[in-house]
């Protein structure tokens, strides 16, 4: 069954009538439903399936052991997301696998389709979460406590799951399977669309974090309170969005955003007691900390002038990634030669370049936007991918 018709499957999946597009986060019950599409759909092409300690699903062809090419993605979104970032790259991957099953090919080492867990950081605001568990990156009690906006814990949703929260951390057994990795993905820009090819080979990704900003006031009544007596913190958190925005401009090829704002208690004729918003920062380099910081002191002068509290928190942050060179230049060589893009979208590819040869693979998005319902592949192009990747499996697999 061609990537096409894979999507096809689960169109329906998750579709947020209120946003537009889909919203599927880790373990509630349209990504639990694509889990078991997945499985389903694997264990049809043969492929053991079983499920690691941080909660991302491995199909197998063939024994798991060392040396093992692995591939896919994630099948979670952001809040009212596209319909290809992170499934594309899932419904290649199967589709991948039974090319080479119909033509007769025979892997000499173990190959391997893996689901990442919380690529996103929908639910519990975390990228990657599930590569970023399984490398040790991230402290695991730490992850353990974090809340949805449910307050539901990261615990309390893997227990729901099914799983034993206990073991949530670093597993550098199933890590140690891994010979290389390559995950093929939607391009997120219009790169591909300038260049009029329909497939890239990924380059580098831009270094990029979140931090969360909390302002607390004094929450009261919109009516019986002087504008003299207030102590509202949505106002520095107003002049802390408008900072980013100047701040970021100032900067080559900065990428700064305020994607999610929060006011306590929310009412429409109240003040707010506290307001959350979260930064979103990218600059290639090393910069990113330094604007980040530039962004922290308006927001600190913003809270002070208004006699707020202001606490900031880095909740994850990456560095610039090259992706493996010697792999890079043999799928070059294998695919054509196609050209090679950077991107300052996260994967989870990235996060296991520091620790295995990875690669990405793009597939062309003719709207150039992403994370959002525009989000688009045009079929032809889809299969491109998917015939791509295919090459890259066998040629790693022999």
């Amino acid at each position: 069954m061609s990537a096409a018709e894979l999507l096809g499957q689960i169109a329906d999946v998750g579709r947020d009538a209120r946003r537009g597009g889909y919203s599927r986060h880790v373990f509630d019950e349209p990504e639990r439903e694509l889990r078991t599409w997945f499985v389903e759909r694997a264990q049809r092409l043969g492929l053991g399936v079983e499920t690691d300690r941080n909660g991302n699903l491995w199909a197998w062809w063939g024994s798991p052991g060392p040396e093992a090419v692995v591939t896919g993605s994630h099948l979670d979104s952001v809040p009212g997301g596209g319909a290809f970032d992170g499934p594309l790259g899932v419904a290649s991957a199967l589709d991948a696998v039974e090319s080479l099953q119909t033509k007769g090919f025979r892997p000499a080492k173990p190959v391997a389709v893996v689901v990442f867990a919380e690529e996103e950081g929908g639910r519990f605001g975390l990228p990657c979460l599930g590569s970023r568990l399984m490398t040790g990156t991230v402290d695991a009690d730490w992850v353990r406590g974090l809340r949805d906006p449910d307050g539901v814990t990261f615990a309390e949703a893997v227990a729901a799951a099914g799983l034993d929260a206990g073991g949530v951390g670093a597993d550098p057994d199933r890590l140690g399977l891994i010979g290389q990795f390559v995950e093929l993905h939607v391009e997120q820009g219009s790169g591909l669309i300038d260049l009029g090819s329909p497939v890239a080979v990924g380059s580098t990704v831009i270094a990029h974090g979140r931090w969360r900003f909390s302002f607390s006031g004094q929450g009261n009544h919109a009516g019986a309170t002087r504008l003299a007596d207030r102590v509202d913190p949505m106002l520095p958190a107003a002049e802390t969005v408008l900072a980013v925005r100047r701040l970021a401009q100032g900067r080559d090829d900065a990428r700064a955003t305020v994607g999610r704002l929060v006011p306590t208690p929310g009412g429409t004729n109240v003040i707010a007691s506290t307001v959350d918003l979260w930064l979103d920062a990218r600059v290639p380099g090393v910069e990113t900390p330094a604007l980040v910081e530039e962004i922290a002191v308006a927001a600190r002068d913003a809270a002070e002038g208004e006699g707020c509290e202001l606490i900031i928190s880095r909740e994850s942050y990456s560095g610039d990634v090259v992706f493996d060179e010697p792999l890079r230049r043999a799928l070059g060589e294998w695919l054509g030669a196609p050209p090679e893009l950077p991107t300052g979208a996260g994967h989870d590819a990235a996060i296991l370049a520091g620790f295995v040869p990875s690669a990405m693979l793009y597939v062309r998005n003719p709207t150039g936007i992403s994370h959002a319902p525009d989000e688009f592949a045009e079929e032809a192009d889809v299969a491109a991918g998917a015939r791509a990747l295919a090459e890259v499996l066998e040629r790693l697999a022999k």
